[in-house]
């Protein structure tokens, strides 16, 4: 009995160990046209086994959480405060989160248009030109634009997926929470819902 619960415990262990090593993909794809926005999130384990599906328009989108915003604008001011001794923990956290993030795939693309089509083509002139200067910075960025002169018009879609590799964050998430300021604002948080 004791060496199939051993068994078990080491099955789970090395589950864990091996899902920190392969990491997990997210995945978003939106397409946005007129007022309408559609889209959908995934989150896989293994890069393969989907385990975390939500779709854009949702269902809870429809409540209603205006007391809930006046009590955040309250407690704004007590969480800065505790959050200014920590600021240069949190940034060196923030920079080792980007570094455990690695772009698969960032695919978007704009549709722009103004009732002007001299402004239309002013402005999708810059946006070429930013564009093209933020796709030079890695091969797997694919931004592009068209304009529309068939009236005023801002539609996109797009497919982005990302890897995050857990086991990159294990010793610097240890690092940020074994600080006393960082647990501090921790509990600030926590006691603020």
């Amino acid at each position: 009995m004791l060496n199939i619960l051993g068994m078990i415990i080491l099955i789970i262990i090395l589950f864990i160990i091996i899902l920190l090593i392969i990491g997990i993909k997210i995945r978003f794809e939106y397409n946005k046209k007129g007022s309408e926005v559609k889209g959908c999130l995934k989150i896989l384990i293994f890069k393969k086994i989907k385990v975390y599906t939500y779709n854009i328009p949702s269902s809870d989108d429809d409540k209603d959480d205006e007391k809930e915003d006046e009590e955040k604008d309250r407690n704004i001011k007590e969480l800065f405060e505790l959050a200014k001794p920590c600021f240069e923990d949190i940034k060196a956290y923030l920079k080792s989160i980007l570094n455990s993030i690695e772009i698969t795939k960032i695919k978007n693309h704009l549709i722009f248009g103004m009732t002007s089509y001299a402004d239309t083509g002013k402005y999708i002139g810059i946006i070429w030109g930013v564009m093209a200067v933020i796709n030079s910075f890695n091969k797997k960025l694919q931004l592009s634009a068209e304009p529309s002169f068939s009236g005023s018009i801002l539609d996109a879609f797009g497919e982005n997926e990302f890897d995050i590799y857990p086991l990159k964050l294990l010793i610097p998430t240890i690092r940020f929470i074994s600080k006393k300021e960082v647990r501090m604002l921790i509990r600030g948080v926590r006691d603020a819902r």
